[in-house]
């Protein structure tokens, strides 16, 4: 196991290098205030105003500007080819939680990459901040508190079976597989829908609005934002 390079008894912002905008960093930062780059993400970070404690990654996508602005005690390269610039970050991170922005939204093959890292590394608790959704990986047993209506989609990584009350369509009895039958489009039909699964795999898709519903459901009771959100529930914009 890697000796953490990053380690916070708060939330941690992990930004990649996709699309991010300072309304997004600025939403992630008042539940996750520590800020970490995944390689070429400091340049993202830093072009929002942002300026990262750290930067891990193989190094062959930030800018000299960005390495400058972090500083030689901020920069940490890992210079194996086996592993997704996110995998090292989140590997790297010891934190309560990550809330991971720019890993959604532009090249396909990096979103299914990074929901494959949710997987693996599933022992950490990593939520993927996209344009419409939040992403993570289910623990065993899970309780959401949602709107009656609203989408909860459900994609297994790995074969799984699961049992759920409150949604609109059962899972009980289902065997969901990559390349069989899926959950996704699925609908919360109580404001209370829980979850439980006979093993891992499973990623759960919520839509972003209930970034907190989430993290309510995967830590400790009592969990609250590190800082006040002043913009809405909504987190678009440039």
């Amino acid at each position: 196991m890697n000796h953490p390079i990053v380690e916070s008894s708060e939330g941690v912002t992990l930004v990649a290098g996709g699309p991010v905008s300072a309304r997004d960093l600025a939403f992630a930062r008042a539940r996750a205030p520590r800020l970490v780059a995944a390689d070429g993400g400091a340049d993202r970070a830093i072009a929002r105003g942002h300026l990262p404690e750290a930067v891990i990654g193989d190094f062959d996508s930030v800018s000299d500007a960005a390495r400058a602005a972090v500083g030689p005690a901020g920069l940490h390269p890992i210079a194996e080819q086996d592993s997704t610039d996110f995998d090292k970050a989140l590997r790297s991170i010891a934190a309560p939680f990550v809330l991971a922005l720019g890993v959604a939204g532009a090249r396909i093959d990096h979103g299914l990459a990074v929901m494959n890292v949710l997987v693996q590394r599933r022992e950490r608790v990593c939520l993927l901040i996209g344009p419409e959704d939040v992403v993570f990986h289910a623990p065993p047993e899970l309780t959401l508190r949602m709107g009656v209506g609203e989408r909860v989609s459900l994609f297994p990584f790995l074969p799984v079976t699961g049992q759920s009350e409150g949604l609109r369509w059962a899972i009980n009895g289902l065997n969901l597989a990559p390349g069989g039958q899926t959950s996704t489009s699925n609908e919360a039909a109580a404001r209370e829908v829980r979850l439980r699964f006979d093993g891992p795999g499973m990623l759960v898709l919520l839509p972003r609005k209930r970034l907190d519903a989430a993290l309510n459901a995967l830590l400790a009771p009592g969990w609250r934002p590190a800082q006040p959100w002043r913009g809405g529930s909504s987190a678009r914009g440039g």
